[in-house]
């Protein structure tokens, strides 16, 4: 299922209830204050991953990409959690009167979608999750940026 190194892992997932067990998976090693890229083609499964994530939380209600507002806030058991997606935006100009910086906060957990169209304004990623789209399902690489990235990869 997936192949080891010392900051990042591969998975193969044959379908899309492995991309959910992954984002169990993930869930289960999230702490306030982390930031997580979500790098794909669209299609790729950035925000079924997402779903999955929030899902293992105990979030019932519907997820939905936030391809037009940009954001989307959940709450679930205690945890704070903000679902960025920012394929369409443009510029700094945007980010900046989005208030987005603002959001940083260090005790809501950070799920960007899209993360290189705000290159240098969000914080590093403590984990970047890279889909790609296969023949036959996606293959996910899971790569650990900090410390506490490394202690999240460690128990995948």
């Amino acid at each position: 299922m997936h192949s080891p190194d010392d900051s990042r892992i591969r998975f193969t997932l044959t379908d899309e209830d492995a991309t959910l067990a992954l984002a169990q998976r993930i869930a289960a090693q999230l702490k306030p204050g982390m930031v997580i890229h979500l790098r794909g083609d669209l299609g790729a499964g950035k925000t079924t991953l997402v779903r999955g994530m929030l899902n293992a939380l105990g979030y019932s209600g519907r997820v939905k990409s936030p391809t037009y507002t940009l954001v989307e806030p959940y709450h679930v058991n205690g945890l704070n959690l903000l679902h960025f997606d920012l394929y369409r935006l443009h510029d700094e100009a945007e980010w900046q009167a989005a208030g987005f910086r603002d959001e940083f906060d260090g005790y809501s957990i950070f799920l960007i979608e899209w993360p290189e169209k705000a290159q240098g304004l969000t914080p590093q990623a403590d984990m970047e999750i890279n889909l790609t789209i296969l023949n036959e399902g996606r293959k996910a690489e899971v790569r650990a940026n900090t410390e506490t990235g490394k202690q999240c990869l460690e128990q995948l």
